[in-house]
Order: C-alpha cells, then structure tokens, then sequence
C-alpha cells in the first residue's frame, strides 16, 4: 500500500480552518441573499456537462459568498463533509514549496478526508465536490485541474478575479469547463437586497440570439414601465451607491465608509495583488497604478488620447511616462475587470488599443476614488443641473460596461471619422449590429440620432435597428427604426 500523502503543517492548518466541517464544526455564516449567478452555477453542476465551473469577477462582487452557499445548499441536500473540500489559493502562500500544489492538496484530501479513492467515491454514489477560490496566481492551475479531472470523477467550482488568466484555463480544460461570468449587483438584485418587490431578467439564460429582435427591446422598455415604481426606488439606490454588495447590505451606513472600503478592498488590493506585475514579470509600481485608475475614473466613458493619458501622468508623478506603459495598466484592470477597455469597431485604425474606450464595472469606484458623487437619477440630477453632461459620460460607461459584461457579447464603438458621425456602442450578434447611441437628457432633438440613423442608413452594416438609452421613460426618437428606452430599464435586461 503506497504512503499517505503529506502537507506542511502550516497548509494543513489553513486547509482545517477553511473546512471545519470536517470536524463537526459549522461552516462561516453567510448572507441568506443569493446572487442571481446562484441559480445559474448550480444549474452548470448539476447538469453534468463538464466537471468544472469557473465563475470570474471582479473582487468583492460575492464570488466567495456564492460558493459557501453553494456549499451550504449541498449540506442541505445531505452532502457527507467528508466529501467536501475547499481551499482558499490567495490566503496559501505556504502553497510557493509544493510542486503541483493543487494535486498535491487534492491527493491529500483523497487519502486523509475522503478515505477512499476519487474514482470509488463515485462509483458509490458519492462523489467528492472542490471549490477552488481564486485559483488564477497559482502556476499551471489548468494543466493540474485537466489532470485532476481526466483520471478521477470529480466535480467543482473554481473562482477568479482575472478575465485572461480565468479563460487561459479554459482553453487548456476545453470540453471539461463552463465559464460563467459575475459583475456587481443587477438592478434586480439592488432591488431584492433593499427588500422591495423582485423585479425579474428580461433576458434568460443563452438568450443571446434574442438581442437581434426588435421585439426584445421594445418588451424591456415595457418590461421597466410595469415595473416602474419598484425600478425608479432600486435605481436610485443604485445611481446613489452603485452595486456592489457591500454598499446595500446596511443603507444605514454612511456614504464615506462604503466608499472607504470601495477604495481599499476593490482597487488598492487589485493593484497590489493584480497589476503588480507588469509586462516581462517587471514588478508595477504602485504610484503609477493608482493614477492610471485615476484618469480612467476622470475620463470613464470616453476616449481621451495618448498624449492626454502620458501628460497628465507625467505630470502627477514628475517623471516621462511611455505610452506601451500606460497601455499595459489599463489592459491590466481591464483583466482584473475592473475596467471594459471597449475596443473600435473600425478595425482597420492602426492604434485600435489606443482608441478603446474605458467603462468602470461600476460607477461607484469613481465616487469613492475621486470623491465625487454624480447623481444618475432624473431626481437627483433635477437638483444638481450642472452635473447633466457629467452623468451623461458617467452613463455612457454604465452602458458600456453592462453590455460588456454580457458572456460572449461583441461590443465595440465606433469612433468618428470624415464625414461619418461616432456611435458610442456597436453590439454585434452573428453577422447583425446594433447601433446603441446614449443621449442622457430630458430632452431629445433629432440632431442627437444622427450616428445611430447614419449607421443603420449603411447597408453593410446590417443594422436594421438602433437604441437609444435615455434618462426618462417619455424621452425618445420619433424614428420609427430606434427604440428608445431610459438607462433604469436597459439595467433589467439580464
């Protein structure tokens, strides 16, 4: 009979304390609100048809929380603990003196927890189920997962805060992963968390191919007006607070302190734990994160050139600042997903990455990082009018990165050029595109659908409609080809 295997002491510890129900001890309490991604993990699971899900986002958006959910509802299905492994990856750096450290924890919970053999396990009915948190630093995570789960029946979920690193490992897993994707909070979800009426997704699961019919977007405007006392109160929690969790679990708790915690454990931890290393394995400097996130909050929305980005930076730091530089940062927190670069469609613009548009996943990491509140609600910015072409840009990006957010949605913009009027968005479905112009005001004139009218007029493009999102449900286009709807209606897509 071969050797047990063996840990470091100090991992064993840390593997105990994350499982203590290996001991009889209770699990972590955990919120009793679940996430709408809940329904669409354990949906991936228990459908069989890979053995691992990976769920990516952006740090403290509930990734955690969901699996120990997910935990809990397998021990009220009557899942034995001994069946049970979880391991947090960023709280191991004990991991660094293990080779394949992922199989080497997994051999040892085999031998030590479990008690028999992965393949036995399920042979009787009783198989074991990983969570693997934050899985991404940890080198050849894919290569170990693909053999874990090649030679034993196995089944899991691993979570990270990194776009490429997250789909690196989906393509070395392919056939034996689902990725899945969660941002901060939907509307619906500010909505339930607030403890109004729930206000369901128009949009429903691979749903994708619905976005070319006009009829779908037409029944989210109505969708949001049947539901638009519940909508207009969770769109201005939502316009006050963002979405993120943590801002709506107490509404009691001051604007400072949610916006001090924002700061702190979303965008200071990904630049020390995320962007640290640049390009080539050189370590980033701090400093110089920090600004570049600055100047994506000061010009969220929209696309400012590469002499704006070098200058202003030069400037705050005192020294020369190179454009391949700045480019590398920002791709960076697009991969940590904080920030949707949103690339041109004119695919033919030599600099393409220089003219991305950057979109924050939130709107509230700008109020806490540049201590400035903007309102988005028509109530709010009625009491602050000089703000309107500020919320305006800060809506655009709110646009841009929900649309971008969407699994396996093409979105890009359209910059101008001679004669051609911009788009802000272009969503493209199989070979259609739909033009999606933002025009945040009580008021719209026909000058203010001109992009959309000039792209949809162009054959090619096969855009036989547009969107307009608007700031009030009566705000709209008179053309009948661009359907109009308010930016608190367009949030309860999906």
């Amino acid at each position: 009979m071969s050797e047990r295997v063996t840990l470091p002491p100090a991992v064993r510890e840390a593997l105990e304390r994350a499982n203590p129900w290996w001991q009889g001890q209770p699990a972590p309490a955990v919120p009793s609100f679940r996430r709408h991604d809940f329904g669409s993990v354990r949906s991936a699971l228990a459908s069989g048809l890979a053995p691992v899900v990976a769920l990516r986002g952006p740090r403290q958006v509930g990734k955690t929380t969901l699996a120990l959910q997910l935990l809990g509802q397998l021990f009220a299905e009557g899942t034995a603990p001994r069946r049970l492994l979880r391991v947090q990856f960023d709280a191991l750096p004990e991991l660094a003196g293990l080779t394949s450290p992922l199989l080497h924890i997994a051999w040892w919970f085999e031998d030590n927890v479990l008690g028999r053999t992965f393949n036995a396990a399920a042979q009787a009915a009783e198989p074991a189920f990983f969570v693997f948190d934050e899985v991404q630093d940890l080198p050849d995570w894919s290569t170990q997962l693909k053999h874990l789960v090649d030679i034993n029946a196995v089944r899991g979920l691993v979570t990270g805060s990194s776009s490429l690193r997250i789909e690196a490992g989906r393509d070395s897993l392919a056939g034996r992963i689902t990725t899945l994707e969660m941002g901060p909070l939907r509307l619906g979800e500010v909505a339930a968390l607030r403890g109004l009426s729930p206000i369901p997704p128009l949009l429903p699961r691979n749903g994708l191919a619905l976005l070319k019919e006009r009829a779908t977007w037409e029944a989210l405007r109505a969708h949001g007006e049947s539901h638009r006392a519940v909508r207009d109160e969770a769109f201005r929690a939502f316009s006050e607070r963002g979405s993120y969790p943590f801002a709506h679990m107490d509404p009691s708790r001051p604007w400072e302190q949610v916006a001090d915690h924002l700061a702190e454990t979303v965008v200071r931890r990904a630049v020390q734990h995320d962007l640290a290393t640049g390009a080539f394995g050189a370590v980033r400097d701090e400093a110089f994160a920090e600004e570049v996130f600055r100047l994506v909050c000061r010009y969220t929305g929209q696309v400012a050139g590469q002499a704006t980005w070098c200058g202003e930076i030069e400037k705050a730091l005192g020294r020369p600042v190179a454009w391949p530089e700045v480019l590398s940062c920002l791709e960076a927190f697009d991969d940590a997903l904080l920030v949707r670069l949103v690339r041109p469609l004119e695919m033919r613009l030599r600099t393409r990455a220089a003219g991305a548009k950057p979109c924050l996943c939130d709107h509230s990491l700008r109020a806490a990082w540049l201590y400035e509140a903007v309102p988005l609600d028509p109530a709010g910015l009625e009491k602050a009018p000089h703000l309107d072409g500020l919320a305006g840009r800060i809506a655009e990006s709110v646009v841009g990165a929900y649309l971008s957010a969407i699994l396996w949605l093409d979105v890009t913009h359209l910059p101008a050029r001679s004669g051609h009027p911009e788009v802000d968005f272009v969503v493209t479905v199989g070979e259609q595109r739909i033009p999606v112009e933002v025009k945040y005001r009580r008021r719209i004139d026909h000058p203010d659908t001109v992009g959309l009218r000039a792209f949809m007029e162009k054959p090619h493009n096969n855009a036989p409609f547009g969107l307009l999102v608007t700031l009030l449900d009566d705000a709209g286009s008179d053309d009948p080809r661009i359907v109009s709807l308010p930016l608190s209606s367009l949030l309860l897509l999906r």
